[in-house]
């Protein structure tokens, strides 16, 4: 199998299995062929043109073909092919069409040459030997495939979408991106396009002239060009508005921004990365994502999978946890392993995270992984309620100990009916010595002080 290179992944793109279905194929080729030419050029990740003038992608010696003639992008099910106001039309089954999507291995015509859509085949790769990249902690198949792209990814100049439900670490595998890149040294800047302001969005990222709308009282340099000769990272792409959509592709087609308020144009030089939790393609088919904004971000696609879908890497991601908090989690196995392997994770690897940090603040010093004080709660998902509340109102001492006091109040029913009341039993699962247990449960009344 081999490696495609930087110009291949330039050309064709590069996915991750579990983007394929969330994305185009690159591997197409339009391909024409008649007794006089046999011309051939590959559908990209930017349209393209085909006609009789010279600054055509595909240039055709057909006299019925307009100067610009029509214009190919891929497409989900093939190309999807645009007339751009030719005088001899642009046919599909002996239909004249201004638009319509072409199949692999059908075809369609322009003036009197035919034209077919073949697959010439994408670049495919196998999984990594590593089990991290950066920030990004993974020995299952899924993340050690995503490291395989990555590794090619970010040595190139391409653009990546990176797609993933909330709490994956979409941030992460930017940064690793970044810090893998010949940029490295540049800056990485991060542009949260869903809590940006609709009304504000260009200024932000193509910046503003002094006196351009009111409180603009000085010249401001936008997201991009804070991101000169490093990384931008737009995240949540998917809440971009159409207008704005529409700008941002304008600034990366040209390399340049105007900011608002002016009228010259500033070079841009930053590689992109975009991140989103929404499905893009079905955005592009509702007609709420630009189909040449998508192909434009989407050179290299990511799809980062779930907790769920690799719970296998539990073990790795505990003890990458641990370690970020300079703690030896000692063997990673027992009930604790088989609780969390149980758990579903709506919250992803944040969730974990969040669990594991707030079992060993409470804790105390005992923090070995298998007698952790393990509580997993109603859920520590961002879309549940937490079940401790914290009172900003008392000092930082009389809070913490609130806090305290709501998890003993929750942990410790449950446990004592988990070991039928038996403390020494209990005890041992806690990591606590019998005496402490049974001073918790009375203080608790859970237990009589003279019992």
């Amino acid at each position: 199998m081999s490696t495609p290179n930087v110009k291949t992944i330039q050309l064709t793109g590069l996915a991750t299995s579990l983007a394929l279905d969330k994305t185009t194929s690159r591997g197409l080729v339009l391909q024409v062929a008649d007794d006089n030419t046999a011309k051939s050029v590959r559908v990209g990740t930017k349209k393209v043109v085909i006609g009789a003038g010279g600054e055509c992608d595909l240039v055709l010696a057909d006299r019925a073909v307009s100067r610009t003639h029509a214009e190919v992008l891929p497409s989900k099910a093939g190309v999807f092919v645009r007339d751009l106001g030719s005088t001899n039309g642009t046919f599909v089954q002996g239909a004249r069409v201004v638009e319509a999507v072409v199949g692999i291995g059908n075809s369609f015509r322009v003036g009197e040459t035919e034209i077919r859509v073949v697959d010439g085949g994408g670049p495919s790769i196998p999984p990594s030997n590593r089990s991290r990249f950066g920030g990004l902690i993974g020995e299952s198949r899924p993340m050690r495939e995503a490291f395989a792209v990555l590794e090619l990814a970010a040595a190139t100049e391409a653009t990546v979408l990176l797609e993933g439900p909330s709490g994956t670490g979409k941030e992460l595998t930017a940064r690793a991106i970044h810090d893998h890149s010949p940029r490295a040294s540049g800056p990485f800047v991060i542009f949260d396009c869903g809590t940006a302001q609709k009304e504000l969005i260009a200024s932000a990222l193509m910046g503003h002239k002094k006196g351009a709308f009111t409180g603009a009282d000085r010249d401001r340099p936008g997201a991009f060009v804070k991101a000169h000769g490093g990384t931008i990272f737009l995240d949540e792409i998917g809440e971009l508005p159409l207008d704005s959509q529409t700008q941002l592709l304008r600034a990366l087609e040209s390399g340049h921004v105007i900011p608002v308020g002016g009228d010259a144009t500033r070079p841009i030089d930053c590689r992109v990365v975009a991140a989103t939790n929404r499905d893009l393609f079905e955005m592009v088919e509702q007609k709420t994502f630009r189909l040449d904004l998508f192909h434009r971000l989407a050179v290299v696609h990511i799809r980062l999978p779930s907790l769920n879908e690799r719970i296998d890497d539990l073990p790795a991601l505990i003890r990458g946890i641990y370690e970020g908090r300079g703690l030896e989690s000692g063997p990673i196995r027992g009930e604790n392993l088989e609780r969390l392997s149980a758990h579903h994770f709506e919250g992803n690897v944040r969730e974990l995270r969040n669990i594991l940090e707030r079992s060993l603040v409470l804790a105390g010093k005992n923090t070995a992984f298998e007698t952790l004080p393990l509580w997993l709660g109603p859920s520590f998902s961002e879309a549940a309620p937490s079940a401790m509340t914290v009172d900003t109102n008392l000092p930082f001492k009389d809070a913490k100990e609130r806090v305290v006091d709501q998890f003993e109040a929750q942990y410790l029913p449950e446990l004592m009916t988990r070991f039928d009341d038996n403390i020494s039993q209990a005890a041992r699962h806690a990591g606590l010595s019998r005496r402490h247990l049974r001073a918790l449960l009375v203080k608790h009344g859970l237990k009589d002080n003279d019992s």
